[in-house]
């Protein structure tokens, strides 16, 4: 049954953790949606969770739904804040949407200690520092 069903590729669309601001005491990330194709996206859906282990316990966070709706093309949409707490869990996202019709899903998974300052790159169309997965 699923051997049966097409294989969508998910190209030119990213998930980004991103530095929005800092203070002294506080740096402040935001996850973001980048749709760099040429052709908007339409009904997105992301599911967010985290899992790992944390000072030798497994623990997980609560699955948060983001509906996002459409997302024009070569734009962006914020999906959630994250906490820098959660930076050494495996951070998932899981995305789905439609272009004409046909469905495209994808995970993109931020593995533990992966967001880290010697990972930082510029973000396309957002224009800050963060780390990316295409």
């Amino acid at each position: 049954m699923k051997k049966d069903l097409p294989e969508n590729i998910v190209e030119d669309i990213a998930m980004a953790v991103v530095l929005i601001g800092e203070t002294p005491e506080v740096k402040n990330w935001t996850v973001y949606i980048i749709n760099l194709k040429d052709t908007p996206i339409e009904n997105v859906l992301i599911s967010s969770k985290g899992y790992g282990e944390k000072d030798g316990k497994m623990v997980k966070t609560s699955v948060l739904r983001h509906f996002i709706g459409d997302l024009k093309a070569k734009s962006f949409s914020g999906v959630e804040a994250i906490d820098p707490e959660v930076f050494g869990l495996t951070n998932e996202y899981w995305l789905s949407y439609y272009i004409d019709g046909v469905i495209y899903d994808k995970k993109f998974i931020f593995l533990p200690e992966s967001i880290v300052d010697e990972h930082l790159i510029h973000i396309p169309l957002v224009d800050k520092p963060g780390v990316m997965i295409r």
